[in-house]
């Protein structure tokens, strides 16, 4: 359901972004301004981070194999990845770029009521794919803040499509404001103040989406009150305590959970392998991205002689 809602989204603003890309490039074309044009580049980038997230989804469903036993779900974490570096290097530098070239060098604008019109339209799509990715990402954040959701969750398009979509919203407002400043005042400088202010946003988003991104990449753990309901799930039966856990995402909807359970000195074999069953569907139970589980029984020792181990 999460990856289907992410697709929505992806999809969603692939298409309003490389509509709006088209209109943006016109709009440079005929008034020559540098927030246009950077807001062009910056349509232009998201159009290609939405094609990559979804050739992320698509290499993410490949069946694991010999060299990749856990399978290649965290493709989907490498092109996020990719996705926050294009933002940054396309969007946020040609921006920075392109507003200290205009402050160095002014021009007018031309026509500066074409640029107005194709920025309040681009903002009417970008609000759709926006909205598109908010009704998404509620179905799956739960009752969790948004700064929260975008820094914990595991499935990585739906927060790159919100930050995108959401810097894309505020980057056409600057760029309407450097626009109309420039044409109310007569100077041209402040089409570049705007330009720049879209580079400063495009990069701090870049750098978020870096910095989660890579976290995921590198392999989270599930997080503590997951972590909690996993425990919890496992003790039952013959399975006297957890003695001590280790899990990690190898994908959006796939945890691996290695633990070593104590089970009782005189359990016969057969028995220690139906625990572990027991205790393996519990958790499957619980935590349904639980999908790879790992169990070593060990004798129930009190916690003094375990930690004297």
């Amino acid at each position: 359901m999460a990856t289907e809602g992410s697709t929505r989204a992806i999809v969603a603003a692939l298409f309003a972004n490389a509509g709006i890309a088209v209109a943006k490039f016109i709009g440079f074309l005929v008034t020559g301004s540098s927030s246009m044009i950077a807001e062009a580049v910056h349509s232009v980038a998201d159009t290609t981070n939405q094609g990559l997230l979804l050739v992320g989804q698509q290499s993410a469903q490949r069946e694991a194999s010999t060299e990749h036993p856990f399978g290649y779900g965290r493709n989907r974490y490498f092109y996020s990845f990719v996705v926050a570096m294009v933002l940054f290097s396309l969007g946020s530098l040609f921006a920075l770029y392109e507003g200290v070239h205009k402050i160095q060098h002014p021009e007018s604008l031309s026509t500066a009521y074409v640029a107005v019109i194709i920025l309040v339209v681009a903002i009417g799509l970008e609000s759709y794919s926006f909205r598109t990715a908010v009704v998404e990402s509620r179905k799956v954040k739960g009752d969790v803040g948004w700064w929260r959701f975008i820094r914990q969750a595991k499935t990585p398009e739906l927060p790159v499509v919100l930050l995108e979509d959401a810097g894309a919203l505020v980057g056409l407002v600057l760029a309407l404001g450097g626009v109309g400043l420039s044409v109310l005042t007569g100077n041209a400088v402040w089409d570049g103040i705007g330009t720049i202010c879209i580079g400063v946003l495009l990069g701090v988003i870049a750098i978020i989406l870096i910095v989660e991104t890579k976290s995921l990449l590198i392999g989270e753990g599930a997080p503590p009150a997951e972590l909690r309901t996993i425990t919890d799930a496992l003790v039952g039966g013959d399975v006297r305590r957890v003695i001590h856990i280790r899990t990690q995402y190898v994908g959006p909807d796939e945890l691996l959970v290695a633990a070593k359970i104590a089970i009782p000195s005189s359990l016969p074999c057969e028995d220690v392998a139906r625990a572990i069953d027991e205790a393996e569907g519990r958790v499957r139970g619980a935590v349904p991205s639980a999908r790879m589980i790992y169990l070593e029984p060990d004798l129930d020792r009190t916690p003094s002689e375990a930690a004297s181990r």
